[in-house]
């Protein structure tokens, strides 16, 4: 079983690695798949001739994100202060709420702990180790969705051989939160949140768009005629900081093993595809594993494993769902 510091370096960019031993249960399971090949590629080819296309998942996300993002704008346009303010920082119902990477931001600049902000981010912390870390980008963040949808036209130039997908090593990300950082510091001022297509898009639609809205135009053209999701596989820190709340929260997507036929769909339409290294053959060390803290928990590869091999799932209450 990966230790805590091992997810944790994958997390941060290292490349995981084939595990050293498996469970007694895991061994098992690997073993009979090996035995009958055939009976197994035969249950695998059933599996695919009869799986249900269904896109459960993606639509309630779709649906929680445009929600969430127009009771902002609901609220400033009607004044009937709900929810004022942005993602970044807000106040629900009078109560202070701040995205925990824009806190950090705020306090690195200002080179000491704002004790009126922690209140704020204290809560919003708690609830996304309830929710789940990441699910912060996939179920709410505005960026997410666009990019979800312009990635659909990246993957038919790439089918058409139109344009090619270049990829960059992960560890980027980490290296840009340590530089966003480091330029809050020394600047005093947060420079991120003037490049964060997140804070960005969330202003717009409550106050107007603005020309900012030109540099989320470049990034989207950038991801769909060069890098697939560039910006947040390999850029934001947004990405990062809510993968480590990820690490000890109780929701996660959870790995079958002996449900598994490893045709690797799951693999093509997750956006953080390293999580799901544990779906290929040989690599499960046990028989059930939560995938990573990095899974934005979007829900995707569950609607597309044809086995379902893939659900959700939540720590401790797992045989009770």
């Amino acid at each position: 079983m990966k230790t805590f510091k091992e997810k944790l370096l994958v997390m941060l960019g290292q490349d995981s690695k084939k595990p050293a031993s498996y469970s007694p249960e895991a061994e098992q399971i690997h073993k009979l798949k090996r035995l009958n090949k055939a009976d197994f590629e035969a249950m695998k080819q059933h599996t695919r001739e009869h799986q249900l296309v269904q896109n459960k998942w993606r639509n309630r996300r779709w649906a929680v994100l445009i929600a969430v993002n127009l009771l902002f704008v609901v609220s400033f346009w009607l004044d009937i202060q709900m929810l004022e303010g942005a993602l970044t920082a807000s106040r629900f119902v009078g109560f202070h709420l701040i995205d925990l990477n824009s806190a950090l931001q705020v306090m690195l600049a200002h080179k000491h702990i704002i004790v009126n902000l922690l209140i704020g981010t204290a809560t919003v912390f708690f609830l996304w180790v309830l929710l789940g870390g990441r699910t912060f980008c996939s179920w709410v963040c505005p960026y997410h969705l666009i990019a979800e949808w312009f990635e659909a036209l990246h993957l038919k130039l790439v089918e058409k051989k139109l344009v090619t997908d270049h990829e960059f090593h992960r560890g980027a990300r980490t290296v840009f939160w340590v530089l966003f950082s480091l330029l809050a510091i020394v600047t005093g001022y947060t420079v991120f949140e003037t490049l964060s297509p997140t804070g960005i898009l969330s202003r717009a639609l409550i106050y107007g768009p603005s020309l900012a809205l030109g540099w989320v135009f470049l990034l989207l053209m950038f991801e769909v005629f060069y890098s697939r999701r560039a910006w947040c596989r390999y850029v934001c820190p947004i990405g990062l900081t809510y993968g480590m709340v990820g690490t000890i929260s109780p929701v996660r997507i959870v790995y079958r093993l002996d449900k598994c036929f490893h045709e690797g769909d799951c693999r093509k339409v997750c956006l953080v595809p390293h999580v799901l290294d544990v779906v290929i053959k040989g690599r499960a060390e046990e028989a059930v594993m939560a995938i990573g803290p990095d899974c934005t928990r979007c829900g995707l590869c569950v609607d597309t494993c044809p086995s379902g091999a893939l659900t959700y799932g939540v720590k401790g209450l797992d045989k009770l769902l």
